[in-house]
């Protein structure tokens, strides 16, 4: 994926932020769209969401990830690809973020969600999962200067509306 000025990475919780209807989660993404960012989606967030859809804990569950799914172009957010030496690339930084406890074992995908984000030259990911934001910055930093990849900062969206004011 050609890097492009402008854009930010979405995890799979915000997509559900903006399928329950959430104020702030269309607040920012009308803000962030009319200032010219593009918003993408990591194959693993997309993937996340079609999981969800198909083998989802409850009804409401899936029917919020149907939602996201059917809507996500009508919000303006474009899912992106990798090839699959990215994979990778993807999955090698995993196992290091695993190794070092920067996430817990069963949080696997946020890794590759972080990586993926990455790879794409994003360097902010957009999320309210607290296993992301709560990681130890300069030891995520290190992991991605250690694996040669470009560093992502994991930002709650209610952060970066406030840091627009």
């Amino acid at each position: 994926m050609a890097a492009q000025k402008k854009q930010l990475s979405l995890d799979t919780n915000f997509v559900f932020d903006l399928a329950e209807d959430k104020e702030f989660a269309h607040d920012f993404r009308e803000i962030f769209q009319s200032k010219g960012y593009a918003l993408v989606l990591p194959p693993t967030a997309a993937h996340e969401l079609h999981l969800i859809f198909t083998h989802g804990d409850s009804a409401a569950e899936r029917a919020l990830a149907r939602t996201a799914l059917t809507r996500l172009l009508q919000w303006g957010i474009r899912p992106f690809d990798l090839d699959s030496t990215a994979e990778a690339i993807c999955g090698q930084f995993v196992r290091g973020l695993l190794q070092q406890r920067l996430l817990p074992d069963d949080e696997m995908n946020d890794g590759l969600i972080l990586a993926e984000t990455s790879l794409a030259k994003i360097p902010l990911l957009v999320t309210s999962d607290k296993h992301l934001l709560d990681m130890d910055e300069d030891a995520l930093q290190l992991a991605f200067n250690e694996a040669d990849l470009v560093p992502v900062h994991p930002v709650h969206p209610k952060n970066l509306l406030r840091a627009l004011r």
